[in-house]
């Protein structure tokens, strides 16, 4: 009884303090102008975005965040959070932030408007983001959150720091982002680089960076748990209050909302943890005056907020995850392959490879075996793509080789077998937090709190202490 009172009187303390000088928002607010709420459902669904803004920013920090240029006041991230009735499952929904959506706030007099989905925020700020999602989904939004770009840095550095993983080097001059291969802890600055990367060397673009984001707000998750700091009433309550001290809420939000949000996520399996990306049918849709857009899978992204709303799993879910006949980990149309026997060349072409036939200098006697598929380091995810088109053949590193894939024929019969490349499988598939965290041993500790933002880029990076 004594620890339950202390447990209240905590809480109603930082209540008292928490809000003082946030900016509330509500999607109620925008209801009058046409949003469409679509009733409560089951579970709880809570809004995250990150702003793209500058305002207020310095030339000092600009450049210390590498967020030059002229920020858009758009939402520059958005996860849609549903958390299960029971409490015992999350799914935690990206929605990129080119999906070409049509604006909640149409009347009579004011006609329907369609865009990219940042853009609501610039049209309405938080409300009409939140009255557009709700309209996109079919799905009623309970509590909203915010930060920008300084928000986010303090945020991981309050957190004390975030895991980031990589297979391969990633590079991006835009975001300042430049990280070697394998695990590496990171202050809130080198965070904020690589969850904003869309130029990166490895699957440019919206989804490959949405990933990246998942993976941090997983490790985020996994970290504060394994710390007991969303172990009870008064450790999510302390963990909260340092969560607002950079984050905004909209005015249904409370602590008390908050602090049983916190304690629920802090209790969950890493398998009854989903992540999914918006399953897209159009990449690079143009639309007049409004540029490239991504335009969803009606059929999926519809099977995607049904589920949500009936309180389902979205994992194992084949209307919103088809499973291929035989999947290819990368797109064939955009690597070159060389091939030195005319028919399998041939066949590889009709189902989409881009092939060079050099049968003319090939071996006038074929060595046994089945065909040998030669590749560079770095080349292994379109190297197992050929290979799927190709049963049986041998897989071999080739470091004379560069960026082509090259196929040499045997005298064993080749079947040539059609391949399915599907952008949102290898991107952004539902799939458990066990499945998408990084499996690479921790990258050694570099310099301590005081050195982080000085210490080279891409090595890892002691952040300070959650305070």
């Amino acid at each position: 009884m004594r620890r339950t009172a202390v447990a209240l009187t905590l809480l109603t303390a930082l209540a008292c303090g928490s809000f003082v000088g946030s900016q509330a928002v509500s999607a109620a607010s925008a209801s009058a102008g046409g949003g469409s709420g679509g009733g409560a459902g089951r579970g709880t669904n809570i809004l995250v975005v990150g702003i793209d803004s500058r305002a207020g920013l310095s030339a000092a920090e600009k450049r210390r965040l590498h967020v030059g240029g002229k920020g858009c006041n758009c939402t520059d991230v958005m996860m849609l959070v549903h958390l299960s009735q029971n409490r015992r499952r999350a799914s935690i929904v990206s929605i990129p932030r080119d999906s070409y959506v049509e604006y909640a706030g149409t009347t009579a007099t004011a006609p329907a408007r369609r865009g990219k989905i940042n853009g609501a925020y610039a049209a309405g700020g938080g409300p009409l983001t939140v009255a557009t999602v709700e309209k996109a989904t079919g799905l009623h939004i309970d509590h909203y959150l915010e930060t920008g770009f300084t928000g986010f840095e303090q945020t991981v550095n309050n957190l004390g720091g975030a895991t980031v993983c990589t297979d391969k080097p990633l590079k991006d001059e835009n975001s300042g982002l430049d990280i070697g291969a394998g695990r590496h802890l990171v202050d809130g600055n080198r965070a904020l680089r690589y969850v904003r990367a869309r130029h990166v060397n490895l699957r440019p673009g919206d989804l490959g960076r949405v990933r990246r984001q998942q993976r941090v707000v997983d490790d985020l998750l996994a970290r504060l748990t394994a710390e007991g700091a969303l172990a009870g009433p008064i450790s999510t309550a302390r963990t909260v209050h340092t969560l607002l001290k950079t984050v905004r809420t909209d005015e249904r939000t409370g602590l008390d909302d908050l602090v049983r949000i916190g304690w629920a996520l802090g209790h969950l399996r890493a398998d009854r943890t989903e992540f999914a990306t918006v399953p897209i049918r159009l990449f690079d849709h143009r639309v007049p005056g409004v540029g490239s857009t991504l335009v969803w899978d009606e059929a999926r992204s519809a099977a995607l907020w049904d589920a949500l709303g009936a309180d389902r799993p979205i994992t194992g879910d084949t209307r919103i995850q088809p499973v291929a006949k035989n999947p290819a980990p990368t797109d064939p149309a955009r690597f070159a392959v060389r091939v030195d026997e005319t028919d399998v060349a041939a066949a590889l072409r009709g189902n989409g490879f881009v092939v060079t036939d050099t049968s003319a200098t090939a071996p006038p006697q074929r060595p046994a075996g089945p065909p040998v598929i030669r590749y560079a380091t770095g080349q292994e995810e379109n190297a197992a793509t050929v290979a799927a088109a190709l049963p049986g053949a041998r897989l071999q590193v080739d470091p004379e080789l560069d960026a082509v894939v090259e196929v040499t024929v045997g005298a064993r019969p080749v079947q040539v077998e059609a391949v399915t490349f599907d952008r949102n499988v290898a991107d952004g598939a539902p799939v458990t937090a066990d499945h998408l965290r990084c499996a690479e041993a921790p990258a050694a500790a570099g310099a301590g709190a005081g050195a982080a933002g000085a210490a080279r880029p891409g090595s890892a990076v002691e952040p300070s202490g959650r305070r």
